[in-house]
C-alpha cells in the first residue's frame, strides 16, 4: 500500500512543495529514508518509533519506505516528521481520512509524541500558499506566527496523539481560517526601550537628523569626540520610530525565526541591532554552513548600529554598499545562493582620529599620518551613501542635569514623524516605501522640487563637489524635511536645511 502527503522544503527565505511518499511491504520490520535527506531527517526513524509508541498508536511491522521528492533537493532539519507519521498512518490504513493537495504537514516529533516547533515557519507557509496549498498541519507553538498570514487555514496540531484522532474521525480539530491575518498592533515601542530622544539634553542638531531619519528612512553618520552622547543618540532613535504595522512584523518574524533559537517567538518591536567590530563578516553579512541571516537582515525594518565605524573590518563595511543602495543582501556560497532583505536604517558613529579629540578643546595626541589612516578606513563610496551627517559636540556641564519635559518633546517629534509617513504612504501608495527608496524617476515625477530651490541646490552641488549620488540623496533628504512640515513642495529652507547634513569634512 502507499500513501503520500505533502509538506514543504526550505530553500534560504523560501520553500517549495515537498511530496513524503510511504510504501509498505512485508520484509522485515524497518524504516527506510530515501531522497537526499541528511543526518537529522534520517534521525527521524528513532523520533517516529519512540513518538508512536508513547501516544499509543501502532506503529506497522513492516518495511516502512520513505520517499522525500523531488530527490534531486537537498532536505535538511525535522520539520518533515510529522508529515512522515501522517504518511505511514495513512497508508497504513489506521485512519480512513486522507490528506488532500491543498494541504500540508510540517512538524518536529519529540519522543513523547509531542510536537515542537520548527524553524522558518513563515516562509514555508507563505511558499505553500503561493503553490496553491490552503490548509496546513502546524506545530500548536507555530500558532502565534502563522496567523499573521492571511487567506490560510491553520490546523494546530499538539502531539502525535491529536493527529491520530482528527484523521481517525475521533476528535476533530477545529480549522482557524486567517482570513487577512489574525493581528494585534503593538504598542509604541517607546515603553520598551530604556533611552528616549526626549532624555537627551542639548544636541538639537543631531536629535533634528534622527527626526528626519525616522521620518524618511534615512541614514546617519554621527562624529565627535568621546563622551558627547553619540551612542546614545543612536540607541534614542526606536523611541521615536512608528509601531510595526502587519506586513512588517511578518518579515521581521520570518527573519528572526530563520536566525534565533527562539524561532517560535512573534517579533512585535522595530529590531536595533547593535554588532561589535570584532563580529565576524559572517555574522554580520550572513552566510554560514546553513545559510542564515545576519546582523544586517536581522535589522530588517529596524536599526542597525555600527558604533566606532572606523574600527569595523574593512570587507565587512563595503559589503555594506548593496543593502545601502538595494535593500537586500545577496548571501552567495559554492552550494546555493539567497537574497535576505535589509532594509534597515544605518546609523553610524565615528570619532575624529584615534585618541578622539582631534578639532577639539582638548589637545589631540595623534599623528598627522595616523588621523589620515584612521579617516581613511571608511572609503568615499560608503560615505556617499549616507544621506546625514552632522557633528556631536560637547555639552556644558551645568545643563546636563537639567530637567527637560522628554514626554511632551516625545509625543511632539512622534506626532511629526507619524504625519510625515502618512505624506509618504499617500505618495507611493504603500506603507513600505520612505523617501529614502526613491528611485530617480520618482524623483523627477513625485518631489515637486520648487525651480528656485533647484537652482540654489545645482548651484551648491557644485561648490561642495557633490556627486551625482549624493544629489540625488540631498533631494530625497529635503523632500523628507518638507513632509515634517506638510508642505506639498520642496523650498529653499529645506534645500538648504538639507545641505547643511551633506557638509561634512570626515574622510576630506
Amino acid at each position: 500500500m502507499g500513501a503520500h502527503v505533502q509538506s514543504i522544503i526550505s530553500i534560504g527565505s523560501a520553500g517549495m512543495v515537498a511530496d513524503i511518499e510511504c510504501h509498505l511491504s512485508n520484509n522485515l520490520p524497518n524504516i527506510v529514508i530515501v531522497g537526499f535527506a541528511n543526518k537529522s531527517v534520517d534521525e527521524a526513524k528513532e523520533r517516529l518509533r519512540a513518538a508512536f509508541a508513547a501516544s499509543h498508536v501502532p506503529l506497522p511491522r513492516k518495511r516502512i519506505t520513505i520517499n522525500l521528492a523531488p530527490a534531486d533537493i537537498p532536505k535538511d532539519g525535522s520539520s518533515y516528521d510529522l508529515a512522515i507519521a501522517a504518511a505511514i498512518l495513512i497508508s497504513s490504513g489506521e485512519v480512513p481520512q486522507h490528506i488532500d493537495s491543498s494541504s500540508a504537514v510540517l512538524g518536529e516529533l519529540a519522543l513523547d509524541g509531542t510536537v515542537r516547533p520548527i524553524r522558518g515557519i513563515i516562509g514555508k507557509l507563505l511558499a505553500g500558499r503561493a503553490s496553491g496549498i490552503r490548509s496546513f498541519y502546524i506545530p500548536r507553538p507555530n500558532l502565534e506566527q502563522a496567523q499573521l498570514i492571511p487567506n490560510i487555514n491553520i490546523i494546530p496540531i499538539a502531539s502525535l496523539g491529536e493527529l491520530y484522532q482528527h484523521l481517525g474521525g475521533i476528535k476533530t480539530i477545529p480549522v482557524l481560517a486567517t482570513e487577512a491575518g489574525i493581528y494585534t498592533a503593538p504598542k509604541q515601542q517607546a515603553a520598551d526601550t530604556s533611552i528616549s530622544i526626549g532624555d537627551i539634553v542639548g544636541q538639537e542638531q543631531a536629535k533634528r537628523a534622527l527626526e528626519i531619519a525616522a521620518a524618511g528612512g534615512h541614514n546617519v553618520f554621527f562624529s565627535g569626540p568621546p563622551g558627547t552622547g553619540k551612542s546614545m543618540l543612536a540607541k534614542a532613535l526606536p523611541s521615536i520610530l512608528p509601531p510595526l504595522n502587519q506586513e512588517e512584523m511578518l518579515e521581521i518574524t520570518h527573519l528572526h525565526s530563520l536566525a534565533g533559537k527562539d524561532y517560535e517567538q512573534l517579533i512585535t518591536q522595530r529590531p536595533f541591532r547593535s554588532p561589535h567590530h570584532s563580529a565576524s563578516h559572517v555574522a554580520i553579512i550572513g552566510g554560514g554552513h546553513h545559510l542564515r541571516p545576519g546582523e544586517i537582515s536581522l535589522s530588517h525594518r529596524g536599526v542597525l548600529l555600527f558604533d566606532e565605524l572606523p574600527e569595523f573590518n574593512r570587507i565587512t563595511l563595503e559589503a555594506l554598499r548593496q543593502p545601502l543602495e538595494d535593500r537586500t543582501i545577496s548571501v552567495a556560497r559554492a552550494k546555493e545562493s539567497v537574497d535576505y532583505p535589509a532594509n534597515f536604517i544605518l546609523v553610524a558613529t565615528a570619532n575624529p582620529c584615534p585618541c578622539g579629540y582631534y578639532g577639539t578643546s582638548t589637545a589631540c595626541r595623534c599623528l598627522p599620518h595616523q588621523i589620515q589612516r584612521y579617516q581613511q578606513k571608511i572609503s568615499g563610496p560608503i560615505l556617499d551613501r549616507i544621506d546625514l551627517y552632522t557633528d556631536v559636540n560637547e555639552v556644558e556641564h551645568k545643563k546636563l542635569l537639567t530637567h527637560s519635559s522628554s514626554e511632551e518633546a516625545l509625543a511632539s517629534t512622534r506626532a511629526r514623524i507619524n504625519k510625515a509617513r502618512a505624506i509618504q504612504q499617500k505618495r507611493f501608495g504603500t506603507s513600505g516605501k520612505l523617501n529614502s527608496d526613491m528611485t530617480n524617476g520618482d524623483i523627477k515625477t513625485k518631489a515637486n522640487l520648487q525651480p528656485v530651490a533647484k537652482a540654489i541646490l545645482d548651484t551648491a552641488s557644485q561648490r561642495l563637489n557633490l556627486s551625482a549620488r549624493s544629489y540625488m540623496r540631498t533631494l530625497k533628504v529635503a523632500r523628507t524635511i518638507a513632509d515634517l512640515e506638510e508642505s506639498a513642495t520642496i523650498e529653499i529652507p529645506h534645500i538648504t536645511e538639507a545641505l547643511q547634513y551633506r557638509a561634512h569634512n570626515y574622510n576630506a
